[in-house]
């Protein structure tokens, strides 16, 4: 699931002018030298709302839909090849790293920030995980939960070291068309087509399967190459070199099997392998642009979390290697 609200987060982010005519403007994105008491509460009264609105609002438009029970676990760590896992990642360390952000335009110290960060992450993502435990659908998921950890504690760790992101966490999704394809049912009774499947799972609109589709995104690792050698100065200081995982063709959880009006199906394994995807590429550290304008940076902040298209190696699972011109 895809951060909610991220544009109003990104309101508090830095920000400096650079004319006089707009001072007063850029003082406002500027983050508070010292605690800024009205900026303090007006940060926690959005955020409060954002997370109240967050919550009321997902539990109406898709909790509600399904049945609920008790509350229980449920180990999903198998299913859709930890795609979802590292969409966990991703999201628990841009919230940590928004609230953080937050924290500081409102002259909040880096030690509190950094806290506060990774305690309004882990609420955040923490309430969809107790949602899924009380849907008979899902469940308590531990390796979810554990997942959301490390992404939050992979901004945590970095911040307090070196209190810079040396190693970002981006994301990059993709439209890919989908065979149409006719599907016979196990038993011969009856027949479906591989979009039906796909508008089934992820949706058919650009940004249902922009949001759902796992066969659609990849998740990068960005490291600053120049932050991690700061000796080599013949490097540009926006220059990244990320390393990406995706996976293909996934029609099911756990296995491309399942029941539609009591009919099950099942994919034909050798034309449609699940399998997953490793890459290496270029990246740019959009942060790094120099700039005055901290209305600006923000921008180019809100920007960041999106890995920029470039030439990328694929490795595959089943041992294919592809050159891509332009992946993205």
């Amino acid at each position: 699931m895809r951060p909610i609200a991220i544009a109003m987060l990104f309101l508090w982010c830095s920000a400096k002018g650079e004319s006089q005519q707009k001072s007063a403007f850029n003082q406002f994105w500027e983050p508070a030298d010292s605690f800024h008491n009205t900026r303090f509460y007006t940060a926690l009264g959005a955020t409060a709302g954002v997370s109240t609105g967050f919550t009321i609002g997902l539990y109406k438009t898709w909790y509600s839909e399904f049945p609920q029970s008790g509350f229980h676990f449920f180990d999903d760590l198998g299913e859709w090849n930890q795609i979802d896992k590292a969409g966990h990642i991703y999201t628990a360390y841009l919230q940590s790293h928004l609230f953080y952000k937050a924290s500081r335009w409102t002259g909040v110290s880096e030690g509190k920030s950094i806290l506060i960060g990774s305690l309004c992450g882990t609420i955040f993502q923490s309430t969809v995980e107790v949602l899924d435990g009380f849907s008979t659908q899902w469940g308590f998921s531990i390796s979810d939960f554990g997942a959301n950890m490390v992404g939050i504690g992979s901004f945590a760790l970095q911040q307090k070291a070196w209190g810079e992101q040396r190693f970002m966490f981006k994301e990059s999704s993709t439209w890919k068309s989908r065979p149409d394809i006719i599907i016979n049912s196990i038993d011969g009774s009856a027949t479906t087509n591989l979009q039906e499947r796909g508008n089934s799972l992820f949706g058919s609109s650009f940004t249902e399967r922009y949001l759902k589709d796992y066969n659609n995104q990849t998740y990068w690792i960005s490291a600053n190459l120049r932050s991690l050698f700061p000796d080599t100065e013949y490097l540009p200081t926006w220059l990244n070199l990320a390393v990406g995982y995706g996976s293909e063709n996934l029609y099911g959880g756990f296995e491309n099997r399942w029941s539609t009006d009591g009919v099950a199906y099942e994919l034909d394994p050798d034309l449609f392998p699940r399998y997953r995807q490793f890459y290496l590429s270029l990246d740019v550290d959009l942060t790094q642009i120099k700039t005055d304008n901290y209305f600006l940076k923000s921008i180019l902040s809100l920007a960041n979390i999106i890995k920029i298209p470039a030439p990328a190696l694929e490795l595959t699972s089943h041992g294919e290697v592809v050159f891509h011109f332009l992946h993205f």
